[in-house]
């Protein structure tokens, strides 16, 4: 029984620098890590959530009628926040969903940053203006979040679909390659047109 066991750490302290090096360890720490991210993507969405109510309700004061607009904005707020994405469970069609709920919240916020340049009297409002920077100020760590999620995402992928460490994936893990985050479709064909010029 001894020298089993004696043979099994002998083999054990053998194999141990192959298996570190073959993504036994690094598999899951790079789902760890896409998980975390996809956390970090969804927290800054949920920030840039939280701050539009207080815009509407500052917009509201100086321009009640602009309603529809005001409608609008809440209510893709509604939908943005009820998508949700499981970062267990990633797949296409859920990534798809939540980017075309969020993609609509921020054509709708475009639409009332449009209404309030009628407004001179709210563009120079102190709420508005500190509303206004920690709304670009979370725009741009959505960006970086996104990024950062892009990044994790093909290092994922990388892992479990390259020699040597998907000969480890395929043996002890079964991982599949994880959907990558994509530009929304309206995106794409904002990018794909060339823009026109007029005078």
């Amino acid at each position: 029984m001894n020298l089993q066991r004696l043979t099994l750490f002998c083999l054990t302290l053998a194999l141990a620098p192959f298996l570190t090096g073959c993504g036994v360890q690094s598999i899951p720490k790079a789902k760890n890590e896409v998980e975390a991210q996809v956390a970090e993507v969804t927290n800054q969405y949920k920030r840039r959530a939280d701050l539009i109510p207080n815009l509407v309700e500052t917009v509201k004061g100086f321009a009640a009628q602009e309603k529809e607009t005001l409608i609008g904005v809440t209510e893709a707020r509604a939908k943005a926040t009820s998508t949700k994405i499981d970062p267990s469970n990633l797949n296409p069609q859920q990534i798809m969903e939540f980017q075309k709920a969020q993609g609509a919240l921020s054509s709708a916020l475009s639409r009332l940053m449009v209404v309030v340049e009628k407004y001179p009297n709210l563009k120079s409002d102190q709420n508005f203006r500190d509303l206004q920077a920690q709304l670009e100020g979370t725009e741009n760590r959505i960006t970086v979040a996104r990024n950062r999620y892009i990044e994790s995402i093909k290092s994922f992928n990388n892992l479990v679909t390259v020699f040597p460490t998907s000969i480890t994936n395929s043996l002890f893990f079964h991982f599949e390659k994880m959907p990558q985050w994509d530009v929304a479709a309206e995106e794409k064909e904002k990018v794909e047109k060339a823009p026109e010029v007029k005078f």
